[in-house]
């Protein structure tokens, strides 16, 4: 058995506790590490090697990366934490024109703004326009990687400026065109003013939420209740799921937000496993407006900004309906200390409709099984647009994924009819066109650590003599045994899948188990090859990246996105063209949203969504769900037609 120690946790990859968050911190202060002057970046769970864990019953030792930043300094520090032993093992000190800056603290959000009232050309700008610096909030952006001299090493934020009309006033209605600010943080100076010209600010109401804006509610909405008396039908112990046939640890992580791990199917008196580790391992947001004043925009939501740490507290009736079971997390705050996001993770079950069914004209049968799915979910909200992400563990092995994206649109000053950048959703009030663009990293373990991709294009069969009637199409398979090969684009036009598989493991009917990646098949980054920030989100050029596994290898844009020049992360991983015919690998699938704003996305945004599919193909000998009982007349309103007339 495992050696415990009280507030830790019992599994190398369980969620981080209080008490380890302020043993890290501990540990970091011993070694001398923290000033005054110190800001804890990032915290985050060291994992452990995989292959140590299947089965695991060694003696835990809880490692932890640690971020630190000095507000007066450049030059941060990457440190590794045992707990075990109550030591930093290494310690690595960056360099910022070449690694990149670290991810931009909370504190920096009001420091722009600060900096800026005090400049005068700033105020100057503002009262040309009429504006007093005291009602102009300033949004503090990730400033990239361009062509502005005497940026290099520095730690800049870039401001777009918009008009508060008092307190409750969403400023996102009134932006303040013609007008940004280039601001060194840590120098606290502003670099650059770039002013074109005052332009008129937007005055319609943003204000979804005041009555004036919305009319009165409706009145026609009858309550649906969604009740289960005995229970949801999943267990936890700690942060292990088991649901149905399946089994999942729930992970949290303040730069990925929720981590699955250890994703399995029992089936044949065990449990199959299908993915060591699953997470959203970055997202970019690019936006298409050329000006001088935007042509910058874009940002890293995950590693410029750390998704996770602005999780939602979610609501029971509000973000989850029905049963629910929620996961606090716990990540530490800018001082290093433990600070908890209660709910931040919602889990329920929940109806989807007909699993299967059919009606026998030979038989006079007629029998059908209701679907449901495991949702394991949070939300997290980063400046103007919210996100919900969503794993879905279906009963028949299917897994989905899914982001709700939601929120208030990036605006600007519309600047006229025909605009080819963006959309006039309300009365002056442009929405430049973006994307959003997210990279799943899925470390695959279908039946074991040695897989195997291969692209399946649908093919058309010419007319000839084995095909006299023009009828015929097929599949057109291509292994990807290099990394080289193995970066794709999706293409519709032929239904392209990726099947993901196990050489050293056959079905009943002797072929390689496997699973398959179904894409939405959208488009991928539109920016020019040659654009800064194509270089900066190279993953974002491709539908689909293999890499041989490298525990080191975490994120698709690279460990310091921040300022960072390009060619990090997946370039790099694989540049070392490895092999990928029966190794352990992992499958990187670039996914995600063109938006051309409409006027119905203003003032607040319907959900849009966005995911992947992973269905089983050959993974099982036969349907997996022909155990599951029908549906009694007692879980509904009427009776369910099953079984045979004389039933």
């Amino acid at each position: 058995m495992p050696t415990l120690i009280p507030g830790r946790a019992d599994h190398p990859l369980a969620l981080p506790t209080e008490a380890e968050i302020t043993e890290v911190r501990a540990v970091v202060d011993a070694a001398g590490l923290i000033a005054p002057t110190t800001r804890f970046v990032y915290v985050g769970l060291d994992e452990p090697d995989k292959y140590e864990i299947y089965p695991w019953s060694g003696t835990l030792d809880r490692r932890f990366r640690v971020l630190l930043h000095d507000i007066d300094r450049p030059n941060a520090v990457d440190v590794i934490v045992s707990l075990g032993s109550k030591a930093v093992l290494s310690q690595r000190t960056l360099d910022a024109v070449v690694d990149g800056q670290l991810p931009v603290l909370d504190e920096e959000f009001e420091l722009v703004e600060a900096v800026l009232s005090g400049n005068p050309e700033w105020s100057a700008a503002l009262a040309a326009r009429g504006l007093d610096v005291a009602d102009v909030r300033v949004a503090p952006l990730s400033a990239g990687v361009f062509d502005y001299a005497g940026e290099a090493g520095r730690r800049i934020l870039r401001g777009l400026a918009f008009h508060q009309q008092h307190a409750k006033d969403h400023p996102w209605a009134h932006p303040i065109d013609g007008l940004v600010a280039f601001v060194d943080v840590m120098a606290r100076e502003v670099l650059r003013v770039i002013d074109t010209g005052p332009v008129a600010v937007p005055q319609e109401s943003g204000n979804f939420d005041d009555p004036a804006v919305t009319g009165p509610p409706r009145t026609t909405q009858k309550p649906i209740e969604i009740t289960q008396p005995q229970g949801p039908s999943f267990t936890v112990h700690g942060n292990l799921v088991e649901w149905e046939k399946w089994s999942v640890r729930v992970g949290f992580d303040a730069r990925e937000g929720l981590v699955l791990h250890q994703i399995g199917f029992q089936d044949g008196g065990r449990v199959r496993p299908i993915i060591h580790r699953a997470s959203i391992a970055e997202m970019v947001v690019p936006y298409a407006d050329p000006s001088p004043i935007r042509s910058w925009q874009n940002y890293f939501d995950t590693g410029e900004y750390l998704v996770g740490r602005y999780a939602n507290a979610l609501e029971l009736g509000c973000d989850c309906l029905g049963d629910i079971t929620y996961f606090d997390a716990v990540i530490a705050d800018e001082a290093g200390n433990p600070r908890v996001l209660h709910n931040a993770i919602c889990m329920h079950e929940e109806d989807f409709g007909v699993l299967w069914k059919h009606t026998d004209l030979w038989t006079g049968s007629r029998e059908v099984r209701r679907q449901r799915r495991l949702v394991i979910s949070f939300f997290t909200t980063v400046g103007n647009y919210d996100y919900g992400f969503f794993w879905y563990l279906y009963l028949d092995g299917t897994i989905g994924f899914e982001v709700k994206a939601t929120g208030i649109v990036f605006t600007a000053a519309y600047p006229g009819p025909d605009h080819p950048f963006s959309t006039q959703v309300a009365p002056g009030l442009g929405a430049p066109y973006h994307q959003h663009l997210f990279s799943a990293r899925l470390d695959m373990m279908v039946d074991g650590h040695h897989n195997r991709v291969e692209e399946v294009d649908s093919a058309r069969v010419p007319i000839g003599p084995d095909n006299p009637h023009g009828n015929a199409f097929t599949r057109q398979r291509t292994a990807l045994t290099r990394e080289s090969e193995a970066q794709r684009l999706a293409d519709n036009r032929v239904g392209r899948v990726w099947h993901i598989s196990n050489p050293e493991v056959h079905n009943r009917l002797g072929l390689p188990v496997s699973y398959v990646l179904h894409p939405e098949g959208k488009e991928a980054l539109l920016a020019a090859d040659e654009s800064p920030i194509a270089k900066r989100a190279a993953f974002a050029t491709k539908t689909l990246w293999v890499t041989h596994f490298d525990p080191a290898q975490r994120y698709a844009a690279g460990d310091f996105v921040n300022q960072h020049p390009g060619g990090a992360g997946l370039p790099e991983y694989v540049a070392g063209d490895r092999s990928l015919d029966n190794e352990d690998l992992v499958v990187w699938h670039t996914f995600g949203l063109t938006h051309f704003p409409r006027p119905e996305d203003w003032p607040i945004m319907p959900v849009d969504y966005t995911g992947f599919v992973l269905k089983p193909a050959g993974f099982f000998d036969r349907n997996p769900t022909l155990d599951v009982p029908r549906t009694g007349a007692g879980h509904a309103s009427t009776g369910c037609c099953h079984g045979t007339p004389d039933d």
